[in-house]
């Protein structure tokens, strides 16, 4: 996954901007998320930050599901641990921090979103593995990436890595300023 340190993770001093009304405007998670959220799934927020997604899913699930908020940081973590502290959303938000180099959880998921977090991984394809190892039959995985740090080929040359991966492209949805596909693995 990387180091605290890497230079491509978005630093912690930053997660201000990563939940503000501003992004909530132009990036509501409901909007993004609605048509893949549901009731009694479980949700990987990967690259969560500070749970501007991780807290709207739950929501979304209302009270039934859960979602796991992972991060490479710490400090990230302790940003939605104290969002949630004494809240009904403790109870559907699992807090994990991922290992330097894999995501290291246990249990299987319906749903994983990754959004603006891939562009910071040095080896995608071994993320892309250890995503199809966890995720459940008919699972999907929904990339949103930022067009100002990633280009249109680079973008394509990810897509190449997914479909060498064994997985298989549903649709790619309309994100604010953003590049997105919505896959699944191949039957």
């Amino acid at each position: 996954m990387g180091n605290e340190t890497n230079s491509r993770t978005c630093p912690v001093e930053y997660a201000g901007g990563l939940d503000n009304s501003i992004r909530r405007f132009l990036q509501n998670p409901r909007k993004i998320l609605n048509p893949f959220i549901h009731k009694g799934m479980t949700v990987l927020d990967l690259g969560c930050g500070p749970g501007f997604f991780s807290i709207e899913i739950a929501n979304m699930l209302e009270g039934s599901g859960k979602v796991i908020a992972a991060d490479l940081q710490e400090g990230m973590l302790e940003k939605v641990s104290n969002k949630i502290r004494g809240s009904a959303l403790e109870k559907r938000i699992e807090i994990h921090k991922c290992e330097s180099d894999r995501i290291g959880l246990k249990e299987t998921v319906d749903f994983v979103l990754l959004f603006y977090m891939i562009h910071e991984v040095p080896d995608q394809v071994k993320l892309l593995e250890e995503l199809k190892s966890i995720l459940n039959p008919g699972g999907r995985i929904y990339i949103i990436e930022p067009k100002f740090h990633v280009s249109k080929t680079s973008f394509e040359g990810m897509i190449g890595r997914i479909r060498n991966q064994g997985f298989t492209i549903i649709e790619s949805p309309k994100v604010f300023f953003s590049r997105t596909v919505l896959v699944t693995i191949n039957k």
